[in-house]
């Protein structure tokens, strides 16, 4: 059995990316940002709110904000190629 999460709480915390509001999934114990297409865990009734922390559950929308996550938070491969293109010629221009 998992701890209940504080319904204050809830309401008064927002997505760390987004800074919109978040869904609470009792099925599978998460806070999902709809506007990042993220989905944040709760473990032993605290939220996780660390966006490496958080699972990707729409692709499309995650991809509005993939210069903020990880690139092994996406399963597209496709994905992590632009985000690694686009850093190398940062670090290009950098030297």
């Amino acid at each position: 059995m998992t701890a209940a999460v504080d319904p204050k709480l809830l309401e008064i915390l927002v997505c760390p990316l987004t800074k919109t509001k978040l869904t609470y999934d009792r099925e599978k114990n998460e806070l999902i940002s709809r506007t990042a297409g993220l989905a944040y865990p709760i473990l032993n009734g605290i939220p996780i709110m660390l966006i490496d922390e958080a699972r990707i559950v729409d692709e499309e929308k995650a991809q509005k904000y993939r210069h903020m996550l990880l690139p092994q938070q996406f399963e597209n491969k496709e994905i992590n190629a632009s985000s690694s293109k686009a850093g190398k010629k940062q670090k290009g221009t950098d030297e």
